[in-house]
């Protein structure tokens, strides 16, 4: 008698191999059997019809305050993610300074648009060392399973107090008490370190993450505490501005520490992500071990009134009404004089100084697009507001208002600012056939009130795999490994990610030809009513998390199966079938 059975399925079994039909059990949380399974099952599901894969393995995430307080992790656990790994991008809460605890969290709002009074509100803190918060995290029962990495951010401002945090140069003795922490916090169970080093990464207060001008020995040292622990990747955000000096410092440690080092790729203009990854080609010939993180789609806003950004908050009659209560505002923006005076006003107020992506923002009509029930996430330049306003002989200021005005408010603009610079995804399509890549960046947990990409699972398998109608698609069979066995191989999480048995039983039971991305929401269900951008989607009959039934046709059954991960891991012991 087997605890599950899931029967009849379309296995797509996450090694890439070929799909083909058959059951799948499950016992003791472990997959047991995949084939045809006989025998009962104290559960059966019949999944025919559907296609049955691995939980999905999500390894760009910044969950880190979410984590202490919230065990469903939305909204991730909602696209068949059965695995997160957060601490990313150098920020996070641990090591902290009881002192410390506002500035982290002022970091972390101002990179990642989480609000601070959320966080606030929402952890209970209860550590000081980088163990002592894994120590939290293993004691709430979630559904899915949390693995982190040690932030540079946090680390310098414990070692290096004031300097650290105002990016002074490390001294020999800082790079090295910083490596003991990390060698400590990695055999305690981090899975890597991260940092920063893109001036987008900015505190509240404007000041860049601490560790963004960290020198090569700085990096090289903590590079060598990774090796010295065993395992371990070092993950980085990077402008890549200097491409050669960044590569040269990503090579080094690499190569000297004989590591991972994975860094976020996004096309910035044309062609410049080949050119990055000559640079990772070359530096593995070489003997490095270097993977650009990819992002599925555009990396963009979602622009709405009461989001982060708008195309209108540069206006002067803006500014009257832009902290006023959202009942005020609302009635302020269906009065037509009101609508009259904020159209006619300049995009940018007199005296105000702006970068180009801010005009992008506020004047870049032809690279905003509408975004409806059915989000287009790879619109054509007929489809700008720009375009639509000419066709209709209309300003694109008014129609970009009334679209924001759409559904009592909730309407929604898309700006892609990266990874859509030549008005297509055929790039990513070419980056997702290449070895030295893996798919990330998804950022679940973050950009709270400007970007949900922590769909982008689903968005694989609706866009890339089943409805990409302006260049070519990916096999489904691709589309599955790439966001389960492979994912969770850079990690060295080898319990994971396939239909084998001895692994972990995570599993989606999907539904692909209903398999919808739903118009996304602003939800103001943080603690402190702090609002956070979602997206829910349609097709996901079950997701199972170590054999349990986490969710059932979207919603939550209450199942918490989910644990800490710490450091690699082994495939379990294989169960007998019977």
């Amino acid at each position: 008698m087997h605890d599950l059975i899931i029967r009849n399925g379309t296995i797509v079994d996450g090694t890439g191999a070929p799909a083909f039909k058959g059951d799948v059990a499950i016992d003791n949380g472990v997959i047991s059997a995949v084939g045809q399974v006989s025998g009962e099952g104290r559960e059966e599901i019949d999944a025919a019809g559907l296609i049955v894969t691995p939980g999905f393995v999500d390894i760009h995430t910044h969950y880190d305050g979410q984590a202490t307080w919230d065990a469903e992790m939305a909204p991730s656990s909602w696209h068949g993610v059965t695995t997160v790994v957060m601490g990313n991008c150098g920020v996070g809460f641990a090591p902290a300074h009881p002192d410390k605890h506002d500035w982290l969290i002022n970091l972390m709002e101002g990179v990642e648009d989480i609000p601070g009074s959320a966080l606030a509100e929402g952890m209970s803190w209860g550590w000081e060392s980088f163990p002592e918060y894994l120590d939290v995290l293993e004691k709430m029962p979630r559904t899915v399973d949390v693995g982190t990495h040690v932030p540079h951010g946090a680390l310098r401002a414990y070692v290096m107090g004031e300097r650290g945090a105002r990016n002074e140069p490390a001294t020999p003795e800082d790079i090295a008490t910083m490596a003991g922490i990390v060698e400590d916090s990695l055999k305690a169970g981090a899975l890597g370190f991260s940092t920063s080093r893109t001036v987008l990464h900015r505190a509240k207060d404007g000041e860049v993450v601490p560790g963004t001008y960290a020198t090569r020995d700085e990096l090289v040292g903590i590079g060598a505490a990774i090796s010295r622990a065993g395992h371990g990747v070092f993950e980085t955000a990077s402008d890549l501005a200097t491409d050669a000096k960044e590569f040269e410092w990503m090579e080094a440690v690499s190569r000297e520490a004989g590591i991972k080092v994975s860094f976020g790729m996004l096309q910035a203009v044309g062609d410049d992500w080949r050119r990055h990854m000559s640079h990772v080609e070359a530096a593995n010939a070489r003997g490095a071990r270097i993977t650009a993180q990819i992002a599925l789609r555009g990396t963009g806003l979602l622009l709405n009134w009461r989001g982060t950004a708008h195309p209108f908050l540069a206006r002067a009659a803006w500014y009257e009404i832009a902290h006023k209560p959202w009942a005020e505002q609302w009635a302020a923006l269906n009065d037509p004089a009101f609508k009259a005076r904020l159209l006619a006003d300049p995009a940018i107020a007199p005296g105000l100084s702006v970068n180009a992506l801010s005009k992008k923002l506020f004047e870049g009509w032809d690279t905003q697009y509408p975004i409806g029930d059915n989000p287009d996430y790879e619109p054509a330049p007929e489809d700008s507001i720009a375009a639509r306003a000419a066709r209709e002989g209309r300003d694109p200021a008014e129609l970009a208002y009334e679209i924001m005005m759409e559904d009592e408010g909730r309407g929604f603009i898309y700006l892609p600012i990266l990874n859509f610079a030549d008005g297509h995804l055929d790039h990513v399509g070419e980056l997702l056939n290449h070895p030295a890549t893996v798919v990330s960046l998804s950022d679940g947990g973050a950009h709270c009130g400007t970007i949900c990409d922590a769909a982008s699972t689903t968005f694989m398998l609706t866009h890339w795999v089943r409805d990409r109608a302006r260049g070519a698609r990916i096999p489904l069979e691709q589309a599955i490994h790439r966001q389960t066995a492979h994912t969770a191989a850079a990690y060295g999480l080898d319990d994971r990610g396939a239909l084998k048995p001895g692994l972990i039983g995570d599993v989606n039971l999907i539904d692909l030809d209903r398999l919808k991305l739903a118009k996304p929401y602003l939800a103001f269900d943080l603690p402190a009513g702090g609002k956070r951008l979602l997206q829910k989607a349609e097709g996901y009959v079950a997701t199972i998390k170590s054999g349990k039934v986490t969710f059932r046709e979207g919603q939550a059954t209450g199942e918490r199966p989910g644990a800490l991960i710490r450091g690699p891991q082994t495939a379990a012991v294989r169960l007998a079938a019977e």
